[in-house]
C-alpha cells in the first residue's frame, strides 16, 4: 500500500475518538461560541484527517491530543474566515414581505397612486415630469421641447419629485433615487 492511498486503521480511530473525542469537542464548543452543530462539523472534519494521516500516529508525541487540538482549530479558523467571506445569509421572515414580482396587482396600484398624485402638481411640474419620466426624454431634449433651460426643468424636476414624495410617503424613496442628474 502506498502513502498517498494510506489511511489510519478503524480500531485506531475508534480509540482517538474515546478517548479524545469529549475534550475536542467541548475544545471546538469554545471555538464556535456554543454552536453544537458547527462544532460536531469540525470534530467529524478533524477525525477524517486523522484518518487520511495515519503518520500521525506514529509521531513522537505521548498524546495524539495536541495534535487533534491543532487540526480542530486550524479548521475553525478556516471555516470562520470562509462564512466572514460570504455575504450573510437570509431568513425565510425577508422573503415573507416582499411582494410577489408575478402579482401585478402591487404594481397596478402604484401606478393609480403616482398618477392621482401627478394630477395635483403644478401644470409646469406636471409637464416636466411626463417629459422625462413617461416621455423618456433627457433633461435637455425636455427642455427644448417645453422652450425652458435645462436648469429649469432639472429645479422643477427635483422639485415635482419632492412634492410627489410628500404625498406618497410609501413611494418616498424609490421617488428620491430617481432624481435627474
Amino acid at each position: 500500500m502506498t502513502m498517498a492511498t494510506a489511511t489510519t486503521d478503524e480500531r485506531a480511530l475508534e480509540e482517538l475518538q474515546r478517548d479524545h473525542g469529549p475534550a475536542l469537542m467541548s475544545f471546538l464548543l469554545g471555538l464556535t461560541y456554543g454552536d453544537r452543530q458547527r462544532a460536531e462539523d469540525l470534530l467529524q472534519e478533524t477525525l477524517v484527517r486523522a484518518w487520511q494521516h495515519p503518520e500521525a500516529f506514529e509521531a513522537p508525541y505521548a498524546s495524539m491530543r495536541p495534535w487533534l487540538f491543532t487540526v480542530g482549530r486550524r479548521l475553525a479558523i478556516d471555516a470562520r474566515r470562509s462564512r466572514m467571506a460570504r455575504p450573510a445569509e437570509i431568513g425565510d421572515g425577508v422573503l415573507d414581505g416582499t411582494p410577489d414580482p408575478s402579482d401585478v396587482t402591487e404594481s397596478a396600484v402604484a401606478a393609480l397612486d403616482v398618477r392621482a398624485a401627478v394630477r395635483e402638481l403644478s401644470p409646469e411640474h406636471r409637464a416636466v415630469l411626463e417629459r422625462i419620466y413617461f416621455d423618456g426624454l433627457s433633461v435637455k431634449e425636455a427642455a427644448a421641447d417645453l422652450g425652458i433651460p435645462a436648469g429649469t426643468v432639472k429645479s422643477r424636476s427635483y422639485y415635482a419629485l419632492r412634492a410627489l414624495g410628500r404625498c406618497l410617503p410609501g413611494y418616498s424613496r424609490s421617488l428620491s433615487d430617481s432624481l435627474p442628474a
